[in-house]
């Protein structure tokens, strides 16, 4: 439904419906970090839900703001939000380096659970990858739209060509995000970009090529695993080895690396159709608020409130898919699907690894885990969306005499 907003001089056309999503969405998170307050280790569940909500209304502020250019005025600055990004990606490798040597760390980049990927400043923090994965989508978009607009009639070698484009855009930022360590991050971005390619257009060849080196890597590690363990160890440290462990065997070590899928599993598998009720504190889940938000609102409300968390997000994702279903423009198509990648993504990993389906990763279940700068990032993101939508195209009316004050809604 097409929603139009007069407010002041300027004329805002929403989606109305992606914006109910995108609200519900957040009433669900807040409700999720409430009913894990007594599982939250450090700091207050009530804390956590405040700031939660204050970043969901900086985020829908950001969203506005973003609305109120047009695409293509920040197609145009996208590439400067890059180098910026760049830099910040650059500062925080140069304090890893200094941790690494001398045990210091450069001003505002700290280590935090063993990563140096944050800027902390006070009363809030900043993660350059979070925001990097948008600008290089869009990004990206750009150079496929223009790739396909160049070559109508594109082959084997022009298809290259997109390739190399996109690997000159991509492996920067995927280098100095692998060095802070942040692996879980670097496959979301991969991952979204393979989606953007498939659905490109793009020879059939390089798909089946990137598969089966993808089969390759996937059966060299196996092979290492269970021949060559130590030297696997070496090549992506013992921390990992001891994840994988952990994910194939939850009962190995309890105490230690398989914790947290263990408490998970034993969470949502006492918990029954009903759950144990709100703010329940049956078995200890770890990161709570973050990473196992899923596990913490299964042990409360059961199978049920799971199914709820599960549906949710189903429904975000089609009506992103109807949204770039219907959108003419390439290039606004391509960044559509690009967040629909990212949100697909993260949303199975999450859910698959509380489920022991997949390994334990850091990767936090979008708009309903607790994080600041996920969410702001998404929103950003999602400014994309709503400009491109069929229904929430964006007109401004600006007069020249100062008016009075007033809003108006009409709906069409």
């Amino acid at each position: 439904m097409k929603q139009t907003i007069l407010f002041k001089n300027k004329i805002y056309k929403i989606d109305i419906g992606f914006i109910i999503i995108l609200v519900i969405m957040g009433l669900t998170s807040l409700f999720a970090i409430y009913n894990a307050s007594n599982l939250i280790k450090t700091g207050t569940g009530t804390s956590y839900m405040i700031r939660q909500a204050m970043w969901y209304i900086i985020g829908f502020f950001a969203m506005m703001f973003f609305c109120s250019f047009s695409n293509d005025f920040i197609y145009k600055y996208i590439k400067k939000a890059y180098y910026f990004l760049l830099v910040t990606l650059v500062y925080l490798l140069f304090s890893r380096i200094l941790y690494l040597t001398i045990h210091h760390t450069l001003p505002l980049a700290p280590v935090i659970n063993g990563a140096i990927s944050w800027f902390t400043i006070p009363f809030a923090s900043f993660q350059p990858s979070e925001f990097i994965k948008i600008v290089l989508i869009v990004m990206i978009a750009q150079i496929i739209a223009k790739h396909q607009d160049t070559y109508p009639d594109a082959n084997f070698k022009t298809d290259l060509q997109l390739l190399i484009e996109i690997a000159k855009v991509l492996i920067p930022p995927l280098i100095l995000i692998v060095l802070q360590p942040d692996t879980g991050l670097c496959i979301i971005i991969c991952f979204n970009i393979f989606i953007m390619l498939v659905c490109s257009g793009i020879r059939r060849g390089y798909i089946i090529g990137i598969f089966t080196l993808l089969g390759i890597v996937i059966v060299s590690f196996l092979f290492l695993y269970y021949k060559e363990p130590d030297l696997l160890a070496s090549l992506i440290s013992s921390y990992r080895v001891q994840r994988i462990d952990a994910w194939l065997d939850p009962e190995s070590n309890i105490l230690g690396s398989s914790n947290q899928l263990y408490t998970s599993l034993l969470s949502l598998g006492s918990a029954g159709l009903f759950g144990f009720g709100s703010q329940a504190n049956i078995i200890s889940i770890p990161e709570a608020q973050t990473d196992f938000i899923f596990a913490a609102f299964g042990q409360c409300f059961g199978f049920l409130g799971t199914i709820y968390i599960v549906l949710l997000c189903l429904i975000l994702d089609l009506y992103l898919c109807k949204i770039a279903y219907n959108i003419v423009q390439k290039r606004d198509r391509f960044v559509v699907l690009g967040v629909i990648g990212m949100l697909l993504y993260q949303q199975l990993q999450n859910i698959g690894m509380i489920v022991g389906l997949l390994p334990i990763t850091g990767i936090t279940l979008p708009l309903i885990s607790y994080g600041g700068s996920s969410i702001l990032s998404y929103f950003i993101a999602f400014s994309f969306v709503m400009n491109s939508s069929p229904v929430s195209k964006k007109t401004f009316t600006i007069g020249r005499k100062k008016q009075k004050k007033n809003t108006t809604l009409s709906y069409s």
